[in-house]
């Protein structure tokens, strides 16, 4: 049977907010492009591996994408089903219709062609098609898959129930049961007093030190930031946290050494912001430990020298970008890590028409920014292409 292969400008895999915001600039540029995801569904990751209770935890107005900034009647911090809701609008109202239930294989850089191959297999008919293109965005974003722990002794004998947050949905089901959660970044913190609220019997492991505000602190702060400098604004955080929990070292949480947005900006991670969960821990009930020394099948050494057995434990420990897996030619745009290659603020820019959107660790303003820039950028190629037409 003679293959068939699709050509468009631009191929974006990924159907998540970043493949969606780029997708609507270059709609708004009227460059064709084809949007490719592996699921039936845009925002997969929204839809199906978040848990209930969540919003969005930094205000509105900075969690909008390209063009459709949230209504003044909207809650500032938007909740899960809202924010899916406006996805599912935001790709209605700028015509995009991902070819869904296309899980890419690879994706090469055609040296002779100078134009990128990507190779997709349908899910649903067990075929596979071809596609064509000169510039390629990723578009799969930083959580591409749930990321366990590689340095816990023993994490491979454990024999009782476990699962990584993007599985845990509310804690009724954990009701009077005693749950470890491992990491105490946002989805910890979150998932942490969810299941308290639900009667859980709930520990959490802080092992490293981390930032803890109020969610209307960093509102302020991103706010000070369009005026005074990131030492200063950290060091007012600082001083209005200090002043509103007292000392949490004394419940187990250490500050870093390093202001929260100072920290944000080198390293990438987040502050993390409560919703209650401290409260909770200042009253004994979620209580904090150690990090974990060794898993002995059913239970946990920590070390403090505290063993435990647990009916559950929620590895609340992160994701990780898969793109290098399907991507053969990512030198020069990703790094072994699928993380951006080149630093910001033109990480989003790579060789030989690749581009990443939505790698920044600057959230859904990182991801808005991303998409115009590459928008922006491929405008101005496909144009000087044009032009140079025009003359011969």
């Amino acid at each position: 049977m003679e293959t068939t292969v699709q050509e468009t400008t631009v191929i974006i895999v990924g159907a998540g907010p970043s493949g969606l915001a780029v997708s609507a600039c270059l709609f708004a540029k009227q460059i064709p492009h084809v949007v490719i995801e592996r699921e039936d569904c845009c925002a997969p990751l929204w839809k199906r591996r978040t848990y209930n209770r969540l919003h969005l935890h930094l205000a509105k107005e900075y969690c909008h994408l390209p063009f459709r900034p949230h209504p003044p009647a909207a809650a500032a911090y938007i909740p899960r089903d809202e924010f899916i809701k406006y996805l599912d609008e935001y790709a209605s109202e700028f015509k995009i219709e991902p070819h869904y239930c296309h899980n890419v294989e690879v994706a090469l850089y055609d040296e002779a062609e100078q134009s990128w191959v990507v190779t997709a297999r349908n899910t649903e008919e067990d075929q596979i098609k071809h596609y064509k293109s000169k510039f390629l965005v990723v578009a799969t974003g930083e959580n591409s898959r749930g990321k366990l722990p590689n340095d816990i002794p023993g994490l491979q004998d454990l024999t009782g129930r476990s699962l990584h947050s993007s599985e845990y949905r509310k804690g009724l089901e954990f009701e009077g049961k005693n749950v470890l959660v491992v990491g105490c970044g946002n989805s910890g913190m979150e998932i942490s007093l969810d299941l308290s609220n639900y009667g859980a019997m709930t520990w959490i492991v802080i092992r490293n030190p981390v930032h803890v505000f109020p969610r209307e602190f960093i509102r302020a702060g991103m706010y000070l930031l369009k005026y005074l400098q990131v030492s200063t604004v950290d060091s007012l955080l600082n001083s209005a946290a200090k002043l509103y929990y007292g000392d949490l070292s004394r419940h187990g949480i250490e500050r870093p050494s390093e202001g929260p947005f100072a920290l944000k900006l080198k390293t990438g991670r987040s502050p993390v912001i409560d919703v209650g969960a401290v409260s909770k821990i200042k009253a004994g009930e979620i209580k904090v430990l150690p990090a974990i020394s060794t898993i002995k099948e059913n239970s946990v050494l920590f070390a403090n020298g505290v063993e435990n057995s647990f009916d559950a434990i929620i590895f609340a420990t992160g994701y990780e970008s898969t793109a290098c897996q399907w991507l053969r030619d990512y030198r020069g745009i990703l790094k072994d890590n699928g993380m951006p290659e080149n630093p910001a603020p033109t990480h989003w820019k790579g060789k030989n028409g690749a581009y990443c959107a939505g790698l920044s660790k600057m959230g859904i303003a990182g991801i808005c920014r991303d998409a115009q820039a590459i928008a922006q950028d491929i405008a101005v190629k496909v144009n000087a292409f044009a032009s140079k037409q025009i003359l011969i």
